[in-house]
């Protein structure tokens, strides 16, 4: 469904000149490129393949890149979705198409800039644990850098540290965004399209950040050798290969479907489709 839906963003320009748009389909984007380079690497350890050092570095450098991508774009369509409701009509005046081109361009350099500095700092360290790995896998990789040195850990902490601002700015968001419209009666219906749209980006997003959350706490114990190395890889495991994967999943159909203009298109592409195998 996400190149479906992709394809229509594209090819439309009337949806593609649009800011809430252009940001669905970079988040789409995103989830897709680790979706691919993750299933490659699943493939990959399936197989037994072995993966030289160099090309698990940068395979494990584009995963990080995708899903940091995917992340700050969450962050950046709730804080659309706040300027849109708050300010309506200064709204095409503060998010132009050009402007969001730019701050689109801007995710994507943060994206690299962030997963750029922890592999630097890594690899001036010397810890980097492929070389001593037999396969490229992103939760036994993990689990083991984090047993590494200072540095390694400095770097886990800033990470985590951007991460939470992520969370907090948009649950501050929500919560001014509720709190500004309790009034105006679009909550009063637990079935109104307002309360379901906020309860399934609530779930999206849930899901999105729980499963860093999780991966946080396994991974602080087994810094502090609370549990056992074998239980924090299966644990790793578990969540990279199920929790991570699941808002992915979600997303398309919870927020790519959830917008009249991208359903009727899909409908009338699959219409015109039928139409055209009958005749």
């Amino acid at each position: 469904i996400i190149p479906a839906i992709l394809f229509v963003i594209f090819s439309r320009f009337s949806i593609r000149r649009e800011t809430r748009y252009m940001l669905l389909g970079n988040a789409l984007l995103s989830d897709l490129i680790y979706l691919l380079f993750y299933t490659l690497s699943a493939a990959l350890n399936a197989a037994h393949v072995h993966v030289p050092k160099e090309a698990c570095v940068l395979l494990l450098f584009l995963l990080a890149v995708a899903y940091c991508g995917g992340l700050f774009t969450a962050a950046a369509i709730v804080l659309d979705t706040y300027i849109a409701i708050l300010f309506p009509l200064r709204y095409i005046a503060i998010m132009p198409p050009s402007r969001t081109k730019k701050i689109i361009v801007l995710l994507w350099m943060c994206s690299g800039s962030f997963p750029g500095i922890f592999f630097l700092v890594l690899s001036s360290t010397h810890s980097f644990v492929p070389c001593v790995l037999e396969m490229c896998s992103v939760p036994v990789i993990l689990i083991l850098t984090l047993n590494g040195t200072d540095a390694v850990k400095l770097c886990f902490w800033l990470s985590t540290t951007i991460i939470f601002l992520c969370l907090s700015l948009i649950f501050c968001c929500y919560a001014i965004l509720y709190f500004k419209t309790k009034q105006s009666g679009i909550w009063e219906s637990i079935c109104s399209r307002a309360s379901v749209t906020f309860l399934m980006h609530n779930t999206v997003l849930f899901f999105y950040f729980f499963p860093l959350l999780a991966l946080f706490v396994e991974s602080f114990l087994c810094i502090n050798v609370v549990i056992r190395l074998q239980t924090g890889i299966w644990v790793s495991l578990t969540i990279c290969n199920v929790l991570m994967i699941l808002p992915k999943v979600l997303f398309p159909f919870l927020y790519g479907l959830r917008y009249r203009e991208i359903s009727a298109s899909l409908k009338s592409i699959v219409r015109r489709k039928h139409l055209h195998l009958v005749s």
